[in-house]
C-alpha cells in the first residue's frame, strides 16, 4: 500500500487543489506529478538517494516512454505547421459542407471510429482528428471539451479493435487466441457501445448546424492530414508518418505563399514548445511509475485481487480489475497488457475462462481505463492540441464509459452467451 500511495498523492495534490481553487487551470499538472514524484523518491527505502533517481530516471527513460514523447514533439510540429499553412481551416469547411445538416458530431464520431480501426492507433486518430474538431467547435459554437472527447472516444473503438493495434496484438498473444476470433468476441462488447453513443451524438448534435456561407475549401492544404491517415493505414510507423506530414505541410505552405522557410521553421518550433507540458509529464509519470513497481506496488495489488476468486463469473472480474489497476499505475494500456496478461490467462485456464473472452476483456478494460486517466498519452495529447485540460474532457467522454458499462453487464449476465 505504500508503494502505491505516490498516486494517491498526485490525486490528492491535484483534485484537492483544484476543488480548493474551484478552477482545474489553477493546479499545474507538472507541479502535482513533481510532488508525487518526490514523495516517491522519499518513500523507496534502503536505497541510497543516488540510486532512488537511478530508478526513477531509467523509468523516465524508459523505450515507451520515450516513443511517446517523440510522437509528442512530431505530433505538436505537425499540428501547427498544418495549422500555419491554412490546413485546418480547408479540412474543417471540406468537413462542414459533406457532413449534412444535423450530422456533424455522429459523423465526426464515425469518422473517427473508422480511421482509428484502419489505422490501428487512438494516437494517431487523435492527432488527425484533433485539429479539425477544435476548428468545427471554433465555427459552429458547439462545446469544446465535447467536439474533442467525442475524437477521443471514437479513437479507443479502433484501438480496442483493430487487427494492427498494439493492444489487439499482445491481448491474443498473451491468451494465446487468433485475432479473428477475439475480435468476434469483441464486437458484442464495443459495437452496442458504439451504437449508443452514435444515437446519443444523434440527440446531441441536432442543434450543431454548419454555419452559412461556408468557404469553398481549398482541397490542396488538406493533402498533408489526407497523408498521414493514408499512410498509417498502409502500416507505415507513426514517427515516419508524422515527418512525412511536417515536409508536405511545409512544401505545400511554402508554394501557397502561407509561410516562407523561416514561418515553417518557427510553426514547427512553436508546436514542440506547445508540448513541452506532456513531455515532462511523460517523464516524470514515467520515474514515478517505475519507484511504484519497484517498491512492489504492482505485485502487491496482482496478489491481493486473486486471493479470493470465486467462479468464472469472479475470474472475468479479476481479469478486468488487474488489467484497470494496471493501466492505472503505468498509463499505458499495451504495457498494462503486457504486465497482467500471462496472469490473466492463469487465471482463465484455472477457472474454465474461454480465451476468447479473455483477451476481450483484457483489451475492453485496458481501453476504459485508457481513455478516462487524464495523464494518459490520449487524453494529454487532445488537450495539448485543443489547449484545455484533460480533466475538461473526462465528463464528456461517453464512448469509453459506455464501453465500459457494458463491458461489466457483460460479465455479470454472461453476455456474450456464445463465449460465456
Amino acid at each position: 500500500m505504500l508503494a502505491l500511495s505516490p498516486m494517491l498523492v498526485f490525486m490528492a495534490v491535484y483534485l484537492i487543489g483544484s476543488l480548493l481553487a474551484g478552477d482545474f487551470y489553477k493546479v499545474p499538472l507538472t507541479v502535482a506529478f513533481l510532488t508525487a514524484s518526490a514523495y516517491a523518491v522519499c518513500i523507496t527505502p534502503k536505497l541510497r538517494l543516488k540510486e532512488r533517481i537511478a530508478i526513477f530516471s531509467r523509468g523516465a527513460g524508459d523505450t515507451n516512454m520515450m516513443l511517446m514523447v517523440w510522437i509528442f514533439i512530431l505530433a505538436g510540429a505537425f499540428a501547427k505547421a498544418a495549422g500555419a499553412m491554412g490546413a485546418i481551416d480547408a479540412t474543417v469547411n471540406l468537413t462542414l459542407r459533406l457532413l449534412p445538416e444535423g450530422m456533424l458530431l455522429p459523423g465526426l464520431f464515425i469518422a473517427a471510429c473508422f480511421i482509428s480501426l484502419s489505422i490501428g492507433t487512438s494516437v494517431g486518430t487523435v492527432v488527425a482528428l484533433t485539429p479539425v474538431a477544435v476548428g468545427i467547435a471554433e465555427q459552429t459554437g458547439a462545446s469544446l471539451p465535447l467536439i474533442v472527447a467525442l475524437v477521443v472516444g471514437g479513437s479507443f473503438f479502433g484501438d480496442n479493435l483493430s487487427f494492427i493495434s498494439d493492444t489487439t496484438i499482445v491481448a491474443t498473444q498473451t491468451q494465446q487466441c487468433r485475432m479473428s476470433d477475439k475480435f468476434k468476441a469483441n464486437i458484442y462488447l464495443a459495437a452496442p457501445a458504439a451504437i449508443v453513443v452514435l444515437v446519443l451524438y444523434i440527440i446531441i448534435g441536432s442543434g450543431v448546424e454548419a454555419p452559412a456561407n461556408v468557404p469553398m475549401p481549398e482541397w490542396y492544404k488538406v493533402v498533408p492530414y489526407v497523408a498521414v491517415l493514408v499512410l498509417a493505414v498502409i502500416g507505415l510507423d507513426v514517427l515516419a508518418v508524422l515527418l512525412i506530414g511536417i515536409v508536405l505541410a511545409g512544401a505545400i505552405g511554402m508554394l501557397s505563399g502561407s509561410f516562407d522557410f523561416m514561418g515553417w521553421m518557427a510553426a514547427m518550433g512553436e508546436g514542440i514548445m506547445g508540448m513541452s507540458e506532456l513531455i515532462i509529464v511523460t517523464l516524470l509519470a514515467g520515474g514515478m511509475l517505475a519507484l511504484i513497481r519497484h517498491n512492489g506496488g504492482i505485485d502487491y495489488l496482482i496478489r491481493v485481487l486473486t486471493r479470493r476468486i470465486n467462479g468464472r463469473r469472479g475470474a472475468k472480474l479479476t481479469i478486468a480489475l488487474l488489467v484497470v489497476l494496471a493501466d492505472l499505475c503505468t498509463a499505458n494500456n499495451t504495457v498494462a497488457l503486457i504486465t497482467v496478461g500471462p496472469m490473466a490467462r492463469d487465471i482463465a485456464d484455472r477457472y474454465g475462462v474461454d480465451r476468447r473472452m479473455s483477451a476481450s476483456l483484457l483489451d475492453t478494460f485496458s481501453c476504459f481505463a485508457q481513455g478516462i486517466i487524464p495523464y494518459g498519452a490520449q487524453l494529454l495529447m487532445a488537450a495539448g492540441l485543443a489547449s484545455i485540460t484533460p480533466f475538461a474532457i473526462i465528463g464528456y467522454l461517453y464512448y469509453p464509459f459506455a464501453l465500459g458499462v457494458i463491458a461489466l453487464l457483460g460479465i455479470l449476465l454472461r453476455y456474450p452467451r456464445k463465449y460465456s
